[in-house]
């Protein structure tokens, strides 16, 4: 997102406007790592609810994706919680997520994002089942590694004006049928919609991709968006992808004449390019990501953190036991902390031991009839 003057201004009034955004760090792999959280007036702690990540843009950071790709009057009604956090400074001083493929940038945002949705969940009553990840230009490409890296822990994803890197997307690894969002303008500048010769994927083709990857039918239903904004300068045409595995479904919205920006946005900022007012990104992501839950789309009954099983000691120096209160057959994923699989395998026993060697955070997942049970393992 370029920034100006007067887009600076109008921010800085609406912060101000912004009391229940609550600006706050966790330190992870040696950084203090900065997000903003919007907890609307509806929550109250007795209910588990929703968790959305909204990531920004290359240049841009969290207090404004808040502002331009708004979600909080949606999340005032329909009761989720939505986090924003700020990616960190490339060579050049710029913010970003490590969603590039650059073997330059090392920046582990898989982990931060992973731990951030356990610091969230220690503080607040969220529904496991139902953690999703939007984001703008940037922030779609980390949703998209989210969805290939983190997918014990994403059910959806939805990316406006993002694509992925064509080494990123040879290298996915989603665990599960992942539901994909896909807005994309037809004539945007800064990520093509039919690719470029830096590896940035050809939005139909990554479309393509997904549509396999969950099985869906091939074959989109196309309609019309109606042209209720005859002034924006565009139209768009919505392709739906049903009938995937575990009722997974890919969505593109194709913005015909549509720039780098997010619809439905304030027309402020219009001068960010063609934007279209047919319809708001937003409230299309909520009622995409409000039909899936984690749970269904791995076949278990659950997804939960706290669990009938204890490991111990925990921080260790490389040796822990599980202890399970009963005997089940159970399947054993631990990822590290850049999200990778370091080891996976099935036992029936109710106790064992893990090694790992390297220090460092680790997430244990254990997937049985009892749900998908997770805890942080810490190698000292």
């Amino acid at each position: 997102m370029k920034h100006s003057l007067i887009l600076l201004a109008f921010l800085s009034f609406c912060q101000a406007a912004l009391s229940q955004s609550v600006v706050k760090t966790i330190l992870h792999d040696g950084l203090t790592r900065e997000y903003r959280l919007y907890v609307p007036n509806v929550y109250d702690a007795t209910e588990a609810v929703p968790l959305v990540f909204n990531l920004h843009g290359y240049t841009s950071e969290a207090f404004e994706q808040e502002v331009y790709g708004d979600f909080r009057p949606i999340a005032d009604t329909a009761n989720f919680i939505l986090v924003h956090p700020n990616g960190t400074l490339d060579n050049s001083g710029t913010r970003f997520w490590n969603a590039f493929g650059s073997p330059l940038e090392t920046v582990d945002d898989i982990g931060f994002l992973s731990a951030l949705i356990d610091t969230i969940a220690s503080d607040y009553n969220v529904d496991l089942n139902r953690v999703y990840s939007t984001g703008m230009s940037n922030g779609g490409f980390m949703s998209y590694t989210l969805a290939c890296q983190l997918s014990n822990r994403i059910a959806a994803i939805a990316s406006v004006t993002g694509t992925m890197v064509t080494s990123n997307l040879n290298a996915c690894n989603a665990q599960h049928p992942m539901p994909v969002m896909q807005i994309h303008g037809t004539v945007d500048p800064t990520v093509p919609y039919n690719g470029n010769a830096q590896g940035f994927v050809a939005v139909e083709d990554l479309v393509d991709y997904w549509v396999a990857f969950n099985n869906c039918n091939p074959t989109a239903v196309e309609t019309a968006v109606p042209d209720v904004d005859m002034t924006d300068g565009c139209t768009a045409d919505r392709f739906v992808y049903s009938g995937g595995n575990a009722e997974s479904s890919v969505e593109l919205y194709r913005i015909n004449g549509g720039a780098h920006t997010w619809p439905g946005t304030n027309p402020f900022f219009s001068t960010l390019g063609v934007t279209n007012q047919d319809f708001s990104a937003s409230v299309e992501i909520w009622r995409f990501f409000s039909q899936y839950r984690l749970n269904e789309l791995v076949g278990v009954e659950e997804v939960k953190n706290e669990s009938s099983f204890s490991v111990y000691p925990n921080p260790s120096e490389n040796v822990f036991t599980l202890q399970f209160e009963k005997v089940a057959n159970r399947s054993i994923e631990i990822h590290n902390s850049a999200g990778q699989s370091v080891k996976q395998f099935n036992t029936n026993s109710n106790s064992l031991e893990l090694n790992l060697e390297e220090s460092g955070m680790y997430l244990l997942t254990v997937i049985s009839e009892e749900g998908i049970l997770t805890k942080k393992l810490i190698v000292q």
